[in-house]
């Protein structure tokens, strides 16, 4: 009991950034609440099945838009994002998908997959924000056909988000290699080139899960757009992303097991593990905004 005094004593104190003036400890039991009774591992599994089916049609889609663009580069620019992005053991897997699609034009093939892609990747982010929107907190949200129609903008804002990101490292590749040209960071132009890159995709992420926060299954917020979530998910899915990754390289045999099929296992758990980052990082919004109904009763009392 003591112990448990003791810890409020300390929590009560620690205000971090993002928590809109509240302690770590008026957040804790809504956060521990919203992740025991939350439902997260079936609301996860969802999500990664709705991904896994909206993936390739997604990429598939995205990619050949891509390839209609007048800079060469940005197919190198975007495998490079794959193996970046990518478990070590899919991403060949990936590239060779859509390799064919990458690099030749076909109009037709745009034409017919247009409507079929657009609809699974639709659908794969309203499967994303109607099981952020099952939280144990009270939140308001929105109804099944604002839900989608949120999805379809949703899907058309992240897929812009991609092409500027792709233009970024592009950008950054090319500036770097200017200033080298002038006589300029000749002995760090790696090293500027590596932190550029990272930055690049470190924003982009959190401006994609920001978005889906902002804009996906609730009518109202009172969390910031970049916020404690948004934050806390980031960091989840890249570290959750780093060491699934080591253990797939190391320790994993679905690949000796199943063979090509093992792939795709490890494709799916991948979506399943980043799934949840995604889910817990919501539920800390939701319990920010817990945390300040119950602050703002108090206070009206």
């Amino acid at each position: 009991m003591k112990l448990l005094t003791t810890l409020e004593h300390n929590l009560s104190k620690v205000k971090p950034p993002f928590f809109d003036g509240l302690s770590i400890w008026d957040i804790l039991s809504f956060f521990v609440r919203g992740i025991y009774q939350g439902a997260i591992t079936s609301r996860a599994g969802s999500v990664s099945f709705s991904f896994f089916l909206a993936l390739f049609p997604g990429i598939i889609f995205i990619f050949t838009l891509i390839a209609y663009l007048p800079l060469d580069i940005f197919q190198e620019e975007l495998f490079g994002v794959l193996e970046d992005v990518l478990p070590a053991s899919t991403h060949e897997m990936a590239i060779d998908a859509i390799e064919d699609v990458l690099t030749i034009k076909r109009g037709g093939l745009l034409s017919v997959t247009f409507i079929a892609a657009l609809v699974f990747a639709t659908n794969g982010t309203l499967s994303l924000i109607s099981n952020l929107g099952i939280s144990y907190h009270n939140i308001n949200v929105k109804n099944f056909w604002s839900q989608y129609f949120s999805a379809f903008l949703l899907t058309i804002g992240l897929t812009v988000l991609i092409i500027i990101a792709i233009v970024a490292l592009i950008f950054t590749q090319g500036f770097t290699g200017w200033l080298v040209d002038l006589g300029y960071l000749a002995e760090y132009a790696s090293f500027v080139i590596y932190w550029g890159r990272l930055l690049v995709l470190l924003l982009t992420i959190v401006l994609a899960i920001s978005l889906v926060y902002n804009y996906g299954p609730v009518r109202s917020r009172n969390w910031r757009f970049i916020s404690a979530g948004s934050l806390l998910a980031t960091f989840l899915i890249i570290i959750s992303s780093q060491g699934f990754s080591f253990y797939v390289e190391n320790f994993s045999t679905y690949n000796k097991f199943y063979g090509s099929i093992g792939t795709l296992l490890i494709m799916l758990l991948w979506i399943y593990v980043n799934a949840f980052g995604l889910i817990i990082g919501f539920e800390l919004n939701a319990s920010i905004s817990g945390a300040q109904q119950q602050r703002d009763q108090n206070t009206a009392e």
